[in-house]
């Protein structure tokens, strides 16, 4: 993985490695391999209205690994001091979000497709869903 961007210390922007030939082009993702944990779940968001926003929450625990494999999307992640904006427009990119970190998804064109692969499976008590009470814990 070539580091494109670290947006925080928990959150980085990579390239993924391509293997391409006159086929077509495949990047491999592996847990606890090239990606920093093992795979536990994976959701894909697809078929959004027109500006339609996603997230708006943080993980207490949970790692992320957000692959926009159609189309492109705006991924905010804000670490309570600070909020940074990557644009995911290619299926080569990957994007790190770690723990503790507030997300929000946006600006999906027609027919996007983002991919995340997560560290553990789906536990409610993991989510932090109000922004204030996000800032709270993020700020002790």
């Amino acid at each position: 993985m070539q580091l494109l961007e670290r947006l925080f210390d928990n959150c980085a922007l990579y390239r993924h490695p391509v293997i391409a030939d006159d086929r077509g082009s495949l990047v491999a993702l592996e847990g606890e391999r090239n990606l920093p944990f093992a795979i536990a779940r994976v959701y894909y968001l697809f078929g959004g209205a027109a500006g339609a926003d996603r997230g708006f929450h943080a993980h207490r625990q949970l790692q992320q690994w957000a692959v926009c494999v159609s189309g492109a999307c705006t991924i905010v992640v804000d670490d309570g001091r600070e909020r940074r904006e990557v644009r995911m427009d290619s299926a080569d990119k990957g994007l790190l979000i770690g723990n503790m970190l507030w997300r929000e998804m946006r600006d999906f064109t027609p027919g996007a497709v983002l991919m995340v692969l997560a560290s553990a499976p789906y536990d409610e008590a993991d989510y932090i869903r109000d922004y204030d009470t996000f800032l709270a814990e993020a700020r002790k």
